[in-house]
């Protein structure tokens, strides 16, 4: 994942999360908003809950890995991925599993919230 695609203000990740579009799982919660540029950004935030610096990175690690191999880059859309701590209790399959189910309920759900701004504009 390029750094051009990643949110790293902390004042992006709120305007993300106020949005209050997401969908969650045990291990982990991801929040979505529509953004005018093609590329897609995506944040991560991993507790310190979680465990020692290393951890933390390994943890970040997998999931830039999870998400190169299911989110399309070419989307309109910003996400922020929450890390939760039923992701340590996981397998990477089921993390990954995971956070596809997450991106496609998400995805559906903003399609959803389009449709409906749409239709009150016609009203």
């Amino acid at each position: 994942m390029k750094k051009k695609n990643r949110v790293k203000k902390a004042q992006e990740f709120q305007t993300i999360i106020g949005n209050r579009c997401f969908e969650s799982c045990k291990s982990m919660a991801v929040y979505v908003k529509e953004r005018a540029e093609e590329e897609t950004r995506i944040g991560i935030s991993v507790s310190k809950k979680m465990g020692c610096a290393v951890e933390r990175n390994k943890i970040k690690r997998q999931l830039r890995m999870m998400i190169h191999e299911c989110i399309l880059i070419h989307d309109d859309l910003d996400y922020i991925i929450l890390v939760r701590a039923g992701f340590k209790e996981q397998s990477y399959q089921e993390n990954k599993k995971d956070l596809e189910r997450c991106v496609k309920k998400v995805k559906i759900r903003i399609r959803l919230r389009q449709n409906e701004e749409i239709k009150n504009e016609k009203v």
